[in-house]
This record gives C-alpha cells, structure tokens and sequence, in this order.
C-alpha cells in the first residue's frame, strides 16, 4: 500500500484520487478551495467538477498541501499547468526525498515555455524531478470514474519509476502502458489541446465530418514537427498520447476545448465564453506557448496560427478556415 498525496481536486485530480483510494492506497486529496475539501470529506462527492459520483470512504480530503504532502510515497501533481510551479514550489518542502511524482497536468507555461517536466525539475530536488513520471492519453475524467475501459502512458526517463507508476494506476478497467519519451508523451497531450480548438470552431461553424478529419490528420502532422524539433521520438505522436488523445479532444462532446473553439464558431466571444466555464480550458494558455514555440523552433504549425489569430488577435474563424484552405498547394508526403 502506498500514501498517495493527489495534488488538485478538479475532475482529473478527484478521478485519480478516487481510483487509487478504491484500490486500497492511503489517499489525501489536496483541494484548493476548502469549501470543496469539507464536500468531499462530509458527503463524499465533488459536484462542481465530477458531477453524479460517489467518492470512496477511504479517500480523505485536505486544504492544507503540507498536510496532503508530508509522509507521501507517492505525489501526484493535478494543478492546471499554469499553476503547477506555484503549487508544486509551496509543495517541495514537505515532499519526501525517496517519493514518486507523477505529472498529471497537461500543458505548457505561457511565459516560460517548460512543459511540467521542464517546470518539475526546477522546483523539485534531486531524483524528485529527473525520475518524475509523466500521465497522458484519451481520458476524460467522467468516464474514467464511471470505470469505463480508458488506456494511458506514463513516461519517465527512469524505467523502475515509470513501472512503479504503471502498477499504481493499473486497474481492470485502467490500463496504463509505459514509455520513455518524456518530451513526446507531454507535448502530445499539450499541443492536441490547440487542435480541439480548431476542431470546435470547425464544429460550430458547420464545416461536417471531413473538415474534423482533415483538423485531426495535420495537427498530427504539425504536434510532431514541433515535437521532433524538440528532441520526441516521431512514434510516440502514433501512440495514446498523441493520435489518441487528440481524437479524443477533437470529438468527444466531454472535451472542455472542444466546446470553447464550438462556441468560438458559433460567433461567440472568448471573454463571454470563459465567463460562464467552471473548469479551465487549458488549449488557451497552450496555444500561446505553441505559437511561441513554432517560431524559436522554425517549425511550421499553420492550424495554431489561425487559432492564435482567433484567440488574441481578433480574427474571425470562418477566415481562418479559409486561410488554412487556401494555403499553397504542397505535397503530404514526398519519399
């Protein structure tokens, strides 16, 4: 039996705490919000963020991270990626040495450009950060807790890590595969955010089937321009963390990105759209990260343009679908 801190008690965070309770670990449950740690403790459900689930009785709930950290085996950090820094540095302290993090967040620094492996090494000591594990694939939160058949990765640069991570998530119902691309596995389960977005607008704008399938196949192509310029191994973006957690992102109707590039296409404003979202949309940070990234690295991403242009720089998205259709005419592939 591990101590397991689970670090953010949003839908993925409470999922994850809530599996690993139901398999017999010690479970803490870090909440930033005290109001929703007393919900969880008292009436054993999350309802702001994982509606209609029973939680399990052995599954403590804290707003104290101190508490939820100290005498941990196991640390798993589920902040949204633009808070991970913040809440992992207050963290640090009181992690234990010998501890196993895993990295459950999805996204990249807006200002930094760090993936949370980039962001874990620099606030975590010694092996805490190097042999840090890293979460991702087609997941939502909701079917996962509803026990639904789900397949993930989880990368690390130290396989004994990555195989311990893989036999603490591992359920019948929970199949986690391991890898040792850390760059792949985290920038595919960044970047297919951005793709959503685009994937939602064509959506929302009624562009039908082949405009989806046309968003999904070249964002593909332009995850893994960025990541092999980057250092990623190419077939990592074939594997769960990248094809399958963007087909995911870009259909599924649970997909938070997909739903704000929906109402993006259906004319309304981003500013009206995230004020009525209780959850973060974390393709919106990314996006801008992405951009960046495209330009320091030469990597042509011409999907996260137009998305960037839609976002931040006024741009409406029916013309960004045209500029992206008419683009000029290249080869898919040339051997």
């Amino acid at each position: 039996m591990e101590r397991v801190a689970v670090v953010g008690a949003g839908s993925w965070g409470t999922t994850l705490a809530n599996l690993l309770a139901k398999k017999g670990h010690a479970v803490r449950l870090w909440a930033h919000d005290p109001a929703v740690a007393r919900r969880i403790q008292t009436e054993r459900q999350n309802p702001d963020y994982l509606p209609g689930i029973a939680l399990d009785e052995r599954l403590e709930a804290t707003s104290s991270l101190e508490d939820a950290v100290r005498g941990a085996t196991v640390v798993v950090s589920v902040s949204p990626s633009q808070f991970v820094r913040r809440v992992m540095s207050a963290a640090a302290p009181a992690i234990a040495p010998d501890a196993l993090v895993v990295s459950a967040s999805k996204g990249i620094e807006k200002d930094t450009l760090c993936t949370m492996d980039a962001t874990l090494r620099a606030v975590l000591r010694g092996r805490l950060g190097e042999e840090a594990t890293f979460l991702s694939g087609p997941s939502f939160a909701l079917e996962l807790a509803r026990e639904l058949p789900t397949a993930v990765t989880v990368a690390s640069r130290s396989e004994a890590a990555a195989r311990r991570a893989q036999e603490l998530f591992q359920t019948p119902y929970f199949r986690v595969y391991t890898s040792d691309d850390v760059v792949g596995v985290e920038l595919g389960g960044a970047l297919k955010n951005v793709i959503a977005l685009a994937a939602g607008m064509a959506a929302g704008l009624g562009l039908g089937h082949n405009a989806t399938a046309a968003l999904i196949t070249r964002g593909l192509a332009e995850i893994s321009r960025l990541g092999v310029a980057l250092g990623a191994n190419p077939l990592t973006f074939a594997g769960l963390a990248g094809m399958g957690d963007l087909i995911l992102t870009c259909t599924g109707e649970l997909s938070r990105n997909r739903s704000v590039g929906y109402a993006l296409g259906q004319g309304k404003r981003l500013p009206e759209i995230l004020a009525g979202m209780h959850m973060v949309a974390e393709g919106i940070d990314t996006t801008r990260a992405a951009y960046a990234l495209a330009r320091k690295t030469g990597a042509g991403m011409p999907i996260v343009d137009e998305v960037h242009a839609v976002l931040f720089e006024g741009r409406q998205p029916r013309e960004a679908v045209e500029n992206l259709m008419l683009r000029e005419p290249k080869a898919e592939i040339w051997t």
